[in-house]
């Protein structure tokens, strides 16, 4: 059994920023722009991401001669499904909300 580790607040912000359009392909600069990540951060997380199939991604050929393809992201069902699961409550949060309030 593999043991599913809790996503990011990053990665969540990717996932949330995806989900906006989330039958959209969409540019990484676009979910830089949407998150405020650095492509140091975004990066790694969409890679990890398409690698687990919560999105998938594909190259683009240029609009313009001279210019490079471009990378697309969109999310898939299993992104949506990770995502609503992530913002379930868990224990923790409810005792320590409950503990707060």
């Amino acid at each position: 059994m593999v043991a599913h580790r809790r996503l990011s607040p990053q990665t969540v912000a990717v996932l949330e920023a995806l989900s906006a359009s989330s039958d959209q392909w969409r540019y990484g600069l676009e979910i830089a722009a949407a998150t405020g990540l650095k492509s140091g951060s975004l990066y790694p997380i969409l890679v990890r991401l398409d690698e687990r199939g919560l999105l998938e991604s594909r190259w683009l050929e240029p609009e313009k001669p001279g210019r490079p393809p471009r990378h697309t992201y969109r999310m898939t069902g299993a992104g949506r499904a990770a995502l609503r699961a992530a913002m379930q409550p868990t224990p923790a949060n409810v005792l320590a909300k409950g503990a707060l309030g």
